[in-house]
């Protein structure tokens, strides 16, 4: 006989929006975080937001910055080594629903595109870093090559640039707790891998529409 996994009860659920609520509220309070939306909006259609990478608050800022439907169907992408040390942290992964990644023990038969695409389904969407790791003084290093991958096996998900001003600040590299400080999280226009497009060339497109949102 097949062993069913029992549904979380409506008061475990209600317990977890709550949480996840709170959250978001306290992470946007402690980052000062405004957010913007150039030729984008938001939208519970399946996405990738794609964004530079300059503090351990990042993933948990951009999610908080979404709207409460959308957050709820978006999953940021985050290193395992880091988020899953200590209560504290796992228990932070575990409230924003991260997709904790391995970067020390990667098969070639379960690779983290692999699991992300399973993960994801026909529902969620993902947060991710192209840069692989931080880089804290603010400039924007090569992209990887995760996100070329997604966008060829799953065409239909729109990839939208996501530009980090000034949380290397309020988190700098070594502290435990925020300064105070204000950012701002801007989401630009969606893009696309183009037929036939070389995996240079998209990277190299992809890095590009992340600057433009610097300067926008």
């Amino acid at each position: 006989m097949q062993r069913l996994t029992p549904a979380p009860s409506r008061g475990a659920v209600n317990m977890r929006g709550i949480t996840t609520t709170a959250l978001s509220l306290v992470a946007k309070a402690l980052s000062g975080a405004t957010t913007r939306w150039i030729d984008c909006h938001p939208d519970t259609c399946q996405r990738v937001y794609f964004a530079n990478h300059t503090s351990h608050l990042d993933a948990l800022v951009v999610w908080a910055s979404l709207p409460a439907e959308v957050r709820n169907l978006t999953r940021p992408v985050a290193a395992r080594d880091y988020w899953d040390r200590g209560f504290v942290r796992r228990h932070l992964a575990k409230s924003f629903n991260a997709l904790l990644i391995d970067r020390t023990n990667i098969k070639v038969h379960q690779s983290p595109i692999d699991l992300m695409l399973h993960e994801a389904g026909d529902v969620h969407s993902y947060i991710v870093f192209p840069e692989g790791g931080r880089n804290p003084e603010g400039e924007i290093g090569e992209f990887k090559s995760g996100l070329y991958y997604l966008g060829k096996k799953r065409p239909d998900w729109e990839l939208v640039p996501v530009y980090i001003d000034n949380l290397n600040r309020v988190l700098p590299r070594g502290e435990f707790l925020p300064v105070p400080l204000l950012s701002c999280i801007t989401f630009g226009p969606p893009i696309w891998l183009e037929p036939g497009e070389p995996k240079t060339s998209f990277l190299s497109r992809a890095r590009s529409a992340v600057l433009r949102l610097k300067e926008a």
